[in-house]
């Protein structure tokens, strides 16, 4: 009989592998604090590559328990969902990428933009109409601006510079280091 990984495993996982010897390190580099653009972002000590173990063995947990975890206040838990929901795209572009720009208000820090925009949302798109990445590089979101550049990442990979360079060219002025860094 195979068993089925619940939610409550994904997160007793990440609870086993929390370092908490890192979490003010991760709370000061992700900027927590007070007005700081991950301001009530939860850490709670999981590496980015154990993040990803666990992504792996509980790739084919059900969407709904994804998207429980991309509403959760702990950082970690949003990023092994993302990372579940890279590994998901694989098999269901179209649909993971529908699930991705639904919930894209949850995508809320560089490091989730990262790793998950050029993945999902580049990917779907690549065939696709590319309109939207031009919505959300004038969002008066930080977030969906990011996705927006970083999300050319996988057009680049192909050789496809248009794109990024339109939305480069919209987001130079743009005031946030973090801006500053996607666009360069």
């Amino acid at each position: 009989m195979i068993s089925m990984s619940t939610l409550a495993d994904v997160r007793a996982d990440l609870t086993r592998l929390t370092d908490h010897a890192k979490v003010q390190v991760l709370q000061r580099f992700f900027k927590t604090g007070k007005g700081q653009y991950g301001e009530g972002d939860v850490f709670i000590g999981v590496t980015v590559p154990r993040s990803r173990q666990v992504a792996v063995k509980y790739a084919g947990i059900p969407l709904e328990d994804v998207n429980r975890l991309l509403y959760s206040k702990i950082h970690e838990e949003r990023l092994v969902a993302l990372l579940i929901l890279v590994l998901k795209s694989r098999a269901d572009l179209e649909g993971v990428a529908r699930f991705y720009i639904d919930n894209i208000s949850l995508v809320n820090n560089w490091d989730l933009v990262d790793l998950s925009a050029p993945r999902i949302l580049g990917a779907y798109l690549e065939t696709r109409d590319r309109s939207i990445l031009y919505r959300l590089a004038i969002s008066d979101k930080l977030w969906e601006r990011r996705i927006a550049i970083i999300a050319t990442q996988h057009f680049i990979r192909r050789g496809n510079f248009t794109d990024n360079l339109k939305i480069s060219e919209m987001l130079l002025g743009d005031s946030h280091d973090l801006m500053h860094k996607a666009v360069g």
